[in-house]
């Protein structure tokens, strides 16, 4: 696993996006971030009335359960949330503020 001084970007920039048809609710993106940008809950009704058929199976053999970004403007670029992602579910997108 990297190190925080891989996280040197300014906070704020960007920010990650979970692909919910993708996330497993795992948890590596949780344990790996040094600065508590994720969370893991449960999808809502609404949340998973957006999902592929093949994302909702997916959603409901996990227990409806996924990382949440909960802190977008502390993420730091650093990517080790996405590079550990076993589904690839995240990508860093530029914050709109």
């Amino acid at each position: 696993m990297s190190n925080i001084e891989s996280c040197s970007d300014i906070s704020g920039r960007v920010a990650p996006v979970v692909d919910r048809n993708r996330c497993e609710g795992k948890e590596d993106c949780v344990v790996v971030c040094p600065y508590n940008v994720f969370e893991i809950g449960t999808l809502s009704k609404s949340d998973r009335s957006g999902l592929t058929v093949l994302g909702k199976l997916k959603a409901w053999a996990h227990g409806n359960r996924q990382a949440f970004v909960v802190n977008p403007g502390a993420c730091h670029a650093c990517k080790l949330c996405v590079d550990i992602c076993p589904e690839n579910a995240l990508t860093l997108r530029p914050r709109s503020s």
